[in-house]
């Protein structure tokens, strides 16, 4: 797939929300093929829910070829040697904390994320700071659902007096803590969350993202299995706010173009057994599979495999588009395909990126979690403040409708020079709108090669 962006630029509450308006998308999807299936499964619970391959969907699909997935050219970057002194001078750093995933089911995310993070960091640092001094940043673990972390980590780094916490990658952890967050006056900026739901939240208007609404991941998908020439779609789907809002855009998207959803299965967070969910689909025989899990798909995935399954007709999304290498065994996953919202990344970022953490193998939200904090200094420096209800009240404002920008050191030396400026960045154009959502994003289409790893074949550019 062509990538259209790289560097051209991822609880209860009241309900009185900002306003929520979300366009009809504008996808054109022509897209990639799927590759030939190779399948072996690993004993234990794969072999207790084997069944012949006669029994299973067949794989009949017929995506249209890749177009191979290049990133686009990097855009020019300021020089951080000659960004002027700042004017005004701030008495306190600006303070940012993270809750990124280190363990948990999306703990595969943690590394590429807390990577960007730190990486903007230091581009802001080595820039001269944000009014006149460093900034500094404390990572905590967000953990999952099934555990109070989050909780924990936001109480510790709100006593640390943050301005601004980036995180947490799960939705539905987010929802856990948003409120505490907002209500402290302090911004919520996650680089991940895509649930539609946090478009309406009463959030004081601090919550903020540059991961794409579930709206437009959902679309795009749907219209996919779609042209790849599907009529019947199975699904298992995780039981929690970033799953049902997903499932729920795919299916209205696949029976708006005439197809049907014939099953959807449930399973909540901490369930490992999945013999019954793979057991019905089987049974319904879809002409293609949609997983919403997160890393549940390493069990579910040879199950559906021991079925005679293709993973050809095997559809997987950003909470476990991931690396199976070390998983799985090889072929496992060949010719499956995912979406991860965003364009391809780029070797340039990808180097920068390797210099603060050489292990990474996935690039998955670091875009995202590099613009938060882009986004995030530069409304500081714009409001003249570290104060998280005035960095909110700016996060609009430097994100559209002003000079265009790339990163800290081009878009802070146009502030400091009276200018207005519109950040776009690793992610995207991102030009949030009034609910802090961004209006437009890249959707990433990869498929697994026979070594289980996803490679990047086009990308599509939606709007919200």
């Amino acid at each position: 797939m062509i990538a259209t962006l790289n560097s051209v630029r991822f609880g209860t509450g009241q309900n009185a929300p900002r306003a929520a308006k979300v366009a009809a998308l504008g996808l054109g999807i022509a897209l990639l093929a799927s590759g030939c299936g190779g399948s072996s499964a690993p004993e234990s619970e794969a072999e207790a829910s084997e069944a012949p391959a006669s029994e299973a969907a067949a794989g009949a699909l017929a995506c249209p070829e890749s177009e191979g997935g290049q990133a686009a050219e990097p855009n020019p970057k300021g020089d951080p040697a000659a960004v002027p002194a700042a004017t005004t001078i701030s008495d306190q750093p600006l303070k940012l904390g993270s809750i990124l995933p280190t363990t948990g089911t999306l703990a595969f995310l943690g590394p590429p994320e807390i990577a960007g993070v730190n990486l903007a960091v230091q581009e802001v640092n080595e820039a001269g700071g944000v009014l006149g001094q460093d900034i500094t940043i404390t990572h905590r673990d967000s953990g999952d659902t099934t555990t109070d972390i989050a909780t924990q980590s936001v109480t510790d780094l709100l006593s640390q007096d943050v301005s601004a916490i980036v995180g947490a990658a799960s939705s539905g952890v987010s929802k856990t803590v948003i409120n505490q967050i907002t209500g402290a006056g302090v911004v919520h900026f996650s680089p991940a969350n895509t649930s539609p739901e946090f478009s309406t939240w009463d959030d004081q208007g601090l919550y903020f993202r540059t991961a794409p609404s579930d709206v437009l991941q959902g679309r795009t998908l749907g219209n996919y299995i779609m042209t790849c020439g599907a009529q019947t779609v199975g699904m298992i789907t995780l039981n929690d706010s970033y799953g049902t809002g997903l499932q729920t855009n795919i299916q209205e998207t696949v029976e708006g173009a005439g197809g049907e959803v014939i099953a959807n299965e449930m399973f909540n967070t901490g369930d490992s057994q999945f013999s019954s969910q793979v057991d019905a689909l089987a049974a319904a025989a879809p002409d293609a599979i949609v997983l919403i899990t997160f890393d549940e798909a390493k069990s579910i995935v040879p199950l559906l495999v021991a079925k005679g399954i293709d993973p050809t007709t095997v559809f997987l999304v950003d909470g476990n588009t991931s690396d199976y290498s070390a998983d799985l065994e090889p072929g496992t996953m060949e010719g499956a395909q995912g979406t991860i919202p965003g364009p391809f990344t780029g070797d340039e970022f990808k180097n920068a990126l390797a210099e603060i953490d050489p292990a990474l193998t996935s690039w998955a939200y670091s875009g995202e979690s590099y613009d938060a904090v882009n986004l995030i200094a530069l409304a500081s420096e714009a409001a003249g403040s570290v104060e998280g209800a005035a960095i909110g009240e700016q996060l609009e404002a430097v994100s559209k409708d002003g000079e265009k920008c790339f990163d800290f050191a081009a878009c802070v030396t146009l502030l400091r020079g009276g200018g207005d400026i519109d950040y776009d960045g690793i992610s995207g154009p991102v030009s949030f709108d009034e609910n802090g959502d961004p209006t437009e994003a890249a959707i990433g289409i990869y498929e697994y090669d026979g070594n289980n790893v996803p490679q990047p074949s086009r990308s599509e550019l939606g709007q919200l």
